[in-house]
């Protein structure tokens, strides 16, 4: 499983739009906004799961510093949480 993360989204970008965009190149098996506790509101990034490695490059690759509903995302592979 391939925990990758997306920086820069706009806030309008729901779990269901991060999924829409990913499962362009495979399958997803999770996709999550981090949302502000206090406010409800998107924080700008999130994560995505993607069980297949090769599927999860591609993605990494083809979405880096392209727009997701009007801004250039970064894409990277998620760091371990320490």
């Amino acid at each position: 499983m391939k925990n990758i993360y997306v920086g820069n989204l706009a806030y309008s970008v729901s779990d269901e739009g991060l999924r829409a965009a990913f499962a362009a190149y495979g399958e997803v098996a999770r996709a999550k906004v981090i949302m502000d506790r206090d406010t409800g509101r998107s924080k700008g990034f999130g994560f995505v799961e993607m069980p297949n490695d090769a599927e999860a490059e591609a993605a990494i690759e083809g979405l880096n510093e392209q727009p997701i509903e009007g801004r250039n995302v970064r894409v990277n592979e998620a760091r371990p949480r320490t």
